[in-house]
């Protein structure tokens, strides 16, 4: 079974791309405010919320994507170890829902250290609920996933097609399927892990 979110195009990017930030820290460590930005404008556009994106929705532009991502940054401030666990996402992303008046979303931690059935199982149900899913991954040992260390992005979607779960994995404006076993097992202790929007 194959199932994908309804996402936004951002002119003709697939969501929002942290190297559009003139703001050195922002284009090195904004992965994690990126993140939140993505899903501010995912739940004004397809979940009822109202504000959390304070531009234009039915045209996204750059211009004003780099604006909001200034907005998010002192949320999710970058720092020299980064956001580098599910409950700094969570109080950073929680202060600006609580400061937009938001309490429609609530998180919950599922860490890198649980069972990869639990996180396939997590994500399917996030998925079957309209939700993306942040994800952190920290270290890896598989060179495929260079692009996605130290890093915080979204799920979008799963396919459940045959033996394995893939996910789909939105980031730098563009999106790609993951195999989720590989994805989650990383071969490393310290681990990241997912939030799981309510």
């Amino acid at each position: 079974m194959q199932k994908e979110l309804d996402y936004f195009m951002i002119e003709h990017s697939y969501g929002g791309n942290q190297e559009w930030f003139w703001d050195p820290m922002m284009k090195i460590g904004g992965c994690a405010a990126v993140t939140a930005c993505d899903s501010s404008i995912y739940f004004d556009c397809y979940k009822g919320t109202e504000g959390l994106y304070p531009y234009e929705k039915t045209a996204l532009t750059k211009k004003d994507y780099v604006k909001f991502g200034m907005k998010m940054k002192p949320y999710l401030k970058p720092r020299r170890t980064g956001i580098d666990s599910l409950d700094i996402y969570m109080d950073g992303f929680g202060k600006y829902l609580a400061d937009k008046g938001c309490d429609a979303v609530h998180m919950e931690p599922l860490h890198g250290t649980e069972d990869a059935e639990k996180a396939k199982a997590a994500v399917i149900d996030a998925i079957d609920r309209g939700v993306p899913v942040p994800c952190l991954v920290l270290k890896h040992e598989n060179p495929l996933f260079e692009n996605y260390v130290w890093h915080w992005f979204l799920l979008t979607g799963y396919d459940t097609a045959g033996d394995s779960c893939m996910v789909k994995a939105v980031t730098f404006g563009e999106s790609k399927w993951l195999d989720m076993d590989d994805l989650w097992n990383t071969g490393h202790d310290k681990k990241g892990g997912l939030i799981l929007y309510k």
